[in-house]
């Protein structure tokens, strides 16, 4: 039979059947299929609500915003006062009264910022030494004497008051309350004579001040350790 002579039936059963063949292509074009494509990575689509971390893609990197540490240490004991930090007009009062120069070394006792030890640093001189029971306040203190660019005049640790042998000090400043001043007076009494002592607010019971000035809401006392102690202070 020749190609004229095949019936219709026979023609159609072959174009099918070429169709068949072709794939992702259109039958009767003469253009041969394209290539499958090659395999990539497997990507999954997260649920609405999903972290990213879900889909087991990672998470983005973390922006860095400071280089101070994270932790936040804890005293050792409960401090013996709320923190509260003394005015910076009346720390310039306690420093005026106590005639700091650059050959005192003043101890604060319960520094907390450090702000009387870095004033006296900065204005006078000074050297001082800032005893506080608090970590995080000692690393704050730390932290603000060296953007004051007095760190190596001024130190901070982390110790107790009661403990710490201060027998260095030609100046001594408290703002503490008064029963802990009444403890620390044997210790403050034991000091080299002319030692002068500056509290912010609270007496030291029957030990008379020399002086005192009152600055806004407070009253700032003068003390100076006398060569011979009266018997009621011995």
């Amino acid at each position: 039979m020749t190609a004229r002579q095949r019936s219709p039936a026979w023609a159609a059963s072959h174009l099918v059947l070429a169709c068949g063949l072709l794939v992702n292509g259109a039958c009767g074009t003469g253009q041969a299929p394209p290539p499958p494509a090659a395999p990539g990575p497997e990507v999954s689509t997260p649920a609405p609500g999903a972290s990213p971390s879900a889909t087991g893609a990672p998470p983005p990197a973390a922006t860095l915003t400071s280089i101070a540490p994270t932790d936040t240490p804890r005293p050792e004991r409960t401090p013996d006062v709320v923190y509260v930090a003394t005015p910076q007009a009346v720390v310039d009062v306690m420093l005026e009264m106590a005639r700091v120069g650059e050959d005192d070394v003043l101890y604060d006792l319960g520094s907390g910022d450090g702000r009387i030890p870095i004033t006296a640093a900065r204005r006078w001189g000074t050297r001082g030494i800032g005893i506080e029971i608090h970590p995080m306040r000692v690393r704050e203190a730390n932290l603000a004497a060296f953007n004051a660019g007095v760190h190596e005049r001024v130190r901070f640790l982390v110790a107790d008051m009661f403990e710490m042998d201060i027998s260095e000090a030609t100046v001594v400043t408290l703002y503490l309350l008064p029963d802990l001043n009444l403890r620390l007076r044997p210790k403050l009494l034991r000091l080299a004579p002319g030692t002068r002592i500056v509290t912010h607010n609270y007496h030291m019971g029957d030990w008379a001040p020399d002086a005192h000035r009152i600055v806004g809401d407070s009253v700032v006392y003068l003390w100076t350790v006398p060569d011979t102690l009266p018997p009621h202070l011995r």
